[in-house]
């Protein structure tokens, strides 16, 4: 033994004295990088679905052009993965954005509008080929075009057993066979203020709506919801690149104006006579003064059996949302249930049937949003009020999506954020209240997507330091989840991790941060600080998830030597209604004092951090953020806003009159918080960026602002970008706008030319 540990001494003498190989070279983060085609991590597969008989798991994976791309699919029973639809086919079917208007790929990415639908038979697909359908069988790998008219088709939906497509096509509804024989136009109105079936930009934007038209579970009929936009405003979207100008009139409401008038009709899928059901849509609210199919929204609708429909109809103020089940045959309508809240009523998905005679349902009554048993009576469903059989979760968090129930086990699962409101993990709970449990394990935020039967499950993950992948994951047995695509290792670039901190409010409630601090400081040094918040109702930006390309461009910031902090102030989602309620009345106030709070507490909390050299950038309501904070503050020496609502007057009905009210009841409120009234205490350095093709927030705001910074004699930079929308997407667009951003705050705070 002795004689053997003097042979590895010297064997360990002699490695010790060989050369080593050198520790690899650190890579740059820089904006050009980060936008280049295809991005540090690769792009992300499209359009993950489930074979309806549950065998397989298949999506788009493009190269990083996004101009190729297959179809693969991963077989559930063995784990591996194969090309389904081969590149030189799916050219074709499925075609890369490069060939979509610049409104049309935002639209599509922003509502993740699908490329392919599998049929009920798992035999056959159906590709959106920029608005002509092709039918795509497996077997021979053969493709027939289902639609040859030239008006574009959208929004195709097999009928339950399969043997026909229904799809919209010039604003109404179309039943063709699978083989593309027999077309039938079930509505038949004209021009362009009648939508039947179709979503318009504020209820997609607003209220999440995906779509508007159901088969029936027996493939008679089809339910649909019909939008009248006549009396809506429309605003002007300017092109000024061609040598004539073109225009494109967008239906827009804002805060006051005439929203949609929304009908609900069901059609025979044969053809015939709508027939228009009698649903109460003004939810006692006459607030407006507008006439009343003007004063409701019906945000949600669908089939609760043959015959029976449900529907939720939200009212003006979006404090009360009501569910009717309507007798389609008697067309009479049954209140089931009625959610009311001194703020506002949250709309969401998760309406879920369970059996026969009971669904689920979610509320944020108790303060924070869980989840409700109701049962009605089977028989008759519009024979009396639902009845709550109970509350099957509680505690200081939140629910947000139910994803599954499995009625054999009768279990839900739904995503929540129960033990840590900065995670997302999925739970399950017996339908009797009993047996809650964290079924995912991974801390992160977990996006579960169920299969058929429950079996098996795709969970995107991602968490703080760790970019997307996706798994397919047994839900009986061991529960094991299998990686089947993971984005690319940034390991290389040795990020600097993010450390969780907490701040106080004023009146002591506890706000989430996240500060990244420039690697390798040395003692004594002093550095600049960057706040990047969003700060908005609806949104949660300090969490343990991946944070994309904006994240990566405060990792550059730090690696240039700026520490950058984000804060979700009150207002913010993920913390209940107490928490997001506060500004109900008045948006902007409360978000910038916590902002500003937490800024205090990190000066004193962090020695390094440089109290004169303070910046602050954001974007959308961000944006707004950014020019409450240069207005209202002198702590700010620079500041960007991309694309920010200046004058709440400019935004849409639907989302701002859920937080302000209406302009003629709350004109201070609508007044007060405008950051163009207080252009006149600009202080520091502002970059002001927009793009004049924004359909969301509309250029508009930014030249209203940029009146009032002349007017008061305020000097400032403004860029923008042509035919730009709300996302300034794209490579060149991007890159440019990142790089003037940092050069911004490299010359502002760092004082480097």
């Amino acid at each position: 033994m002795r004689r053997l540990l003097v042979v590895c001494l010297l064997a360990g003498t002699v490695l010790a004295q060989q050369p080593q190989p050198a520790a690899p070279t650190a890579l740059k983060l820089t904006v050009k990088a980060i936008f280049a085609p295809g991005g540090l991590t690769g792009p992300v597969p499209e359009n993950v679905r489930f074979s309806p008989d549950g065998t397989k798991v298949s999506y788009i994976l493009r190269d990083d052009s996004g101009q190729r791309g297959e179809l693969w699919y991963v077989d559930i029973s063995s784990g591996k993965k194969a090309v389904l639809v081969a590149e030189s086919k799916l050219a074709s079917l499925a075609p890369s954005f490069d060939r979509l208007s610049e409104r049309e790929r935002e639209r599509r990415t922003r509502y993740s509008v699908a490329q392919y639908y599998w049929a009920p038979d798992s035999k056959h697909l159906l590709f959106d080929a920029l608005g002509q359908l092709w039918l795509y069988r497996l077997d021979t790998g053969t493709a027939v075009e289902i639609t040859s008219s030239p008006e574009l088709a959208s929004d195709p939906r097999f009928s339950p057993d399969g043997s026909h497509i229904a799809f919209l096509g010039k604003h109404n509804l179309f039943v063709t066979s699978r083989d593309g024989g027999g077309l039938r136009q079930l509505t038949h109105d004209t021009g362009d203020d009648i939508l039947n079936g179709e979503v318009d930009w504020v209820y997609a934007e607003e209220l999440d709506a995906r779509h508007h038209y159901f088969w029936s579970p027996d493939g008679r009929q089809i339910l649909f919801l019909q939008m009248n936009e006549s009396a809506v405003p429309a605003y002007p979207l300017t092109d000024l690149i061609p040598t004539q100008p073109t225009v494109d009139m967008q239906k827009y409401p804002k805060p006051g104006d005439p929203n949609p008038q929304v009908r609900l009709g069901v059609v025979n899928a044969n053809g015939g006579k709508v027939h228009w059901l009698k649903v109460p849509t003004d939810s006692g609210d006459k607030q407006s003064g507008l006439p009343q199919a003007h004063e409701s929204y019906i945000p949600r609708f669908g089939w609760l059996r043959p015959g029976i429909a449900w529907v939720e109809v939200l009212n003006r103020a979006q404090d009360r949302l009501d569910v009717y089940f309507v007798a389609v045959e008697t067309n009479s309508a049954r209140l089931m249930l009625s959610e009311r809240s001194p703020t506002w009523v949250n709309v969401d998905d998760n309406f879920t049937t369970v059996g026969e005679d009971r669904f689920l349902w979610t509320s944020w009554r108790d303060g924070h949003t869980h989840l409700y048993l109701y049962s009605f009576n089977g028989g008759d469903p519009t024979a009396q009020e639902a009845r709550l059989e109970s509350q099957l979760t509680h505690g200081e968090f939140e629910v947000f999506d139910v994803v599954h129930v499995d009625e054999p086990a009768k279990l839900a699962y739904f995503t929540a954020n129960a033990g840590d409101d900065r995670q997302r993990q999925l739970f399950c709970v017996r339908l009797d209240g009993s047996g809650f449990e964290q079924v995912s394990r991974a801390a992160g935020t977990h996006e579960p997507m169920f299969g058929p039967g429950g079996r098996w499950y795709v969970d995107k993950f991602s968490a703080l330091m760790s970019p997307p992948r996706l798994s397919l994951c047994r839900m009986n047995g061991d529960g094991a989840c299998h990686a089947f695509w993971e984005a690319r290792s940034l390991a290389a670039y040795n990020l600097a991790p993010p450390q969780f901190v907490d701040f106080r409010a004023d009146d002591g409630t506890v706000l989430r941060g996240q500060l990244i601090m420039p690697p390798n400081l040395s003692a004594g040094t002093k550095v600049p600080l960057v706040l990047y918040p969003y700060g908005g109702p609806g949104a949660q930006l300090v969490r343990d998830a991946w944070g994309g390309n904006r994240f990566l461009f405060n990792q550059v910031l730090a690696q240039e030597g700026i520490a950058v902090l984000s804060v979700d102030n009150r207002g913010s989602a993920g913390r209940g209604r107490a928490f997001a309620g506060v500004v109900h009345g008045e948006l902007g106030k409360t978000e910038i004092q916590d902002q500003i709070a937490a800024l205090g507490q990190a000066l004193q909390r962090y020695p390094a951090l440089d109290k004169d050299r303070v910046g602050f950038w954001g974007w959308s309501y961000g944006g707004s953020m950014t020019l409450w904070a240069l207005t209202r503050s002198t702590a700010f020496k620079a500041g960007v806003a991309v694309a920010p609502v200046t004058d709440w007057r400019d935004y849409d009905s639907i989302y701002t009159e859920r937080y302000l009210g209406l302009p003629q009841e709350n004109a201070e409120g609508y007044r007060r918080n405008s950051p163009v009234t207080t252009a006149g205490e600009l202080h520091g350095s502002l970059l002001l960026a927009h793009g004049t093709g924004d359909d969301n927030v509309h250029l508009q705001n930014t030249m209203q602002m940029t009146q009032a910074f002349i007017d008061a004699g305020k000097r400032f930079q403004l860029m923008l970008y042509p035919r730009q929308l709300h996302s300034i997407s794209g490579t060149a667009a991007r890159t440019d706008l990142f790089t003037r951003m940092e050069q911004h705050f490299e010359h502002e705070l760092l004082s480097r030319p």
